[in-house]
């Protein structure tokens, strides 16, 4: 990516750099045809996405809308000419007056705070992607799904493949491939176009696995290593990648592991950013060298290396988290390997 700053100080230039498109994804909106929606427009990734989108076909000149859609209402995004609708998705008839698009983007999903109340966590796992997929059979769809869907894999084996046979551990995960499999009905049943979308982890300044690292350095609190290594990508690639993942969308589903080209060590991204910003390292615990770790080896192929490196966004990182910039809250829990969130 051209231009890339140094440091990022506010939370204008994090959301501009974020949603850049590639000229890649501006020479693919030239050749796509019919509308976009986003659904789920409103969670992390979610505006990123929205933004990129418009910016993409304003770019490409080829009128088309892009329209996001969350439980609330999304004021942001109507302000940058995106169309939106607020929409209860566990509602079948809400979901049917939503208006049609040729391309959808799936990204409603729940995680934190699945321990205690299982039931909203499948609901909103598996009941609306049903209805969804129920209501778009005519569309494509990329489908947002986790690395978690696989079993916690050994450094040793280079991570789970597009090939390796989902064994989801605890009821979020298990969840997850609940909402695969209501695409996949209809992908094999009503010749729906499908990408299952396999994102581990997207990362940015305000939330992830390198900000909690981070955050835990700043604090003077030790860094648990149990889950010694980590596969991320920068949220702005994450997105840039869902996009043109429309050109794949198959009958049967196609699976597609998204994520770096690298695996990160724990220990040595701690290390780094004491360094970056000035502060002493501890740890605790012990790699035991397994973790949720995806080979994206596929989509390192079709779409290139990232535009934005992980040295670079580590270095964002330690600037924004000295700084006091923004943060969302939401601890990934990426050290969790028994399933529980």
């Amino acid at each position: 990516m051209r231009n890339l700053p140094d440091v990022i100080r506010t939370v204008e230039e994090l959301d501009e750099i974020l949603s850049r498109p590639s000229d890649a994804l501006v020479e693919f909106m030239r050749t796509l045809d019919g509308d976009i929606m986003i659904l789920g427009a409103g969670g992390k990734i979610g505006p990123t996405m929205a933004r990129m989108a418009k910016r993409a076909v304003d770019a490409s000149g080829v009128a088309r809308k892009v329209i996001a859609v969350d439980v609330v209402d999304l004021p942001h995004l109507a302000a940058m000419g995106i169309e939106t609708h607020a929409c209860d998705m566990l509602d079948l008839d809400a979901v049917a007056k939503l208006p049609d698009a040729t391309n959808i983007i799936y990204m409603v999903g729940r995680k934190f705070g699945s321990t205690g109340s299982e039931h909203l966590t499948w609901a909103i796992n598996v009941i609306v992607p049903y209805h969804i997929a129920r209501r778009y059979t005519a569309s494509r769809v990329v489908a947002y799904s986790t690395g978690c869907v696989y079993p916690v894999m050994h450094l040793g084996t280079g991570g789970a493949t597009e090939a390796t046979p989902p064994d989801p551990v605890g009821e979020y995960a298990m969840s997850c491939l609940g909402r695969e499999r209501m695409f996949d009905y209809y992908a094999q049943t009503a010749g729906q176009r499908v990408v299952q979308f396999r994102l581990n982890y997207s990362v940015e300044l305000r939330y992830g696995v390198l900000v909690d690292v981070a955050q835990k350095i700043f604090a003077g609190q030790s860094v648990d290593l149990t889950t010694g290594y980590a596969n991320v990508l920068w949220q702005g690639d994450a997105c840039d990648q869902t996009l043109r993942s429309l050109a794949l969308a198959a009958s049967p589903a196609r699976v597609l592991n998204v994520t770096g080209p690298e695996t990160l060590s724990i220990r040595q991204v701690a290390k780094t950013f004491g360094e970056l910003m000035g502060k002493p390292v501890a740890f605790t615990g012990e790699e035991n060298g397994r973790g949720y770790l995806s080979n994206a080896t596929e989509a390192n192929r079709l779409f290139g290396n990232p535009a934005v490196p992980i040295g670079q966004v580590i270095r964002w990182i330690a600037h924004w988290v000295a700084a006091g910039g923004e943060s969302i809250g939401k601890p990934t829990h990426f050290e969790t390997q028994d399933g529980k969130y």
